[in-house]
């Protein structure tokens, strides 16, 4: 499997800062190349969200750089390891961004959404309301919204229609740095052929339709690298143009 990636964050209408922070990687190994994504996004409402998104996504770079690299290069790679080392991540930036809003006074927090593409599987850890999507002949959300509203629809308590007015929609269950106990949900599946992957802040997906993010990242309509950036894009500008308030970031990859 081959991977070609872009990526775009922007700070949005109305916010001060970015808060969202964003990395990608794609690497030659002897099994072939391996692609990693993550989207970490700094709370909003939390003072220095773009702090603890910025650490979150800092640690999980180094692992891949450092810690990931070696075990493909030893063959020591396993699913549980990865698990194991992704959760340790995790904690840990819980518990220094607990301590460091403690000392400070303050409170931050932030998601994180990743993805891992090697040997033809996908590996996703999933903290918050970022998201990761499949995209081949449809659109497919790999991740579910740890968010009240989430909740709410899945206990048949509110209508999808309900939770996208609801002011209640931004609200986290739970988030790295701002939640005494945060549990990850870890994803494994098949990485499929001529298909997309991206992982988004929830600025945005708010404003787009299923269909209009299929018009633009599409795995027919992402033919060259080119074609992706312009989706990401054209696709955050159109978000914008609607008047969503959040920072906005995606970051996309293509299989083939």
């Amino acid at each position: 499997m081959e991977y070609s990636a872009s990526y775009n964050t922007d700070i949005g209408i109305r916010k001060s800062t970015n808060q969202d922070s964003v990395a990608v990687r794609i690497i030659d190994s002897p099994d072939g190349q391996v692609a990693f994504a993550i989207v970490c996004d700094g709370m909003g409402g939390l003072a220095k969200g773009e702090l603890a998104s910025k650490e979150v996504i800092t640690a999980f770079c180094k692992w891949f750089d450092e810690d990931f690299i070696d075990e493909i290069l030893e063959g020591s790679f396993t699913a549980a390891r990865l698990r194991d080392e992704w959760n340790k991540i995790i904690q840990t930036e819980n518990r220094l961004l607990g301590v460091y809003g403690s000392d400070n006074n303050i409170m931050l927090g932030t998601t994180v959404s990743a993805i891992l593409m090697y040997k033809n599987q996908f590996y996703i850890v999933h903290v918050g309301d970022s998201r990761v999507y499949e995209l081949k002949k449809d659109v497919r959300i790999l991740t579910k919204d740890q968010t009240f509203v989430a909740r709410e629809i899945e206990a048949g308590r509110m209508t999808p229609e309900e939770a996208k007015v609801d002011p209640r929609r931004s609200v986290l269950l739970q988030c790295v740095g701002a939640s005494a106990t945060v549990v990850p949900t870890f994803l494994k599946g098949d990485v499929l052929r001529d298909a997309v992957y991206f992982v988004c802040s929830d600025g945005f997906r708010h404003q787009i339709s299923d269909e209009e993010i299929m018009e633009r990242l599409g795995p027919k309509n992402v033919v060259t690298d080119d074609d992706m950036k312009y989706g990401c894009v054209y696709l955050t500008e159109l978000v914008k143009n609607r008047k969503e308030t959040d920072n906005i970031t995606v970051a996309a990859i293509k299989t083939m």
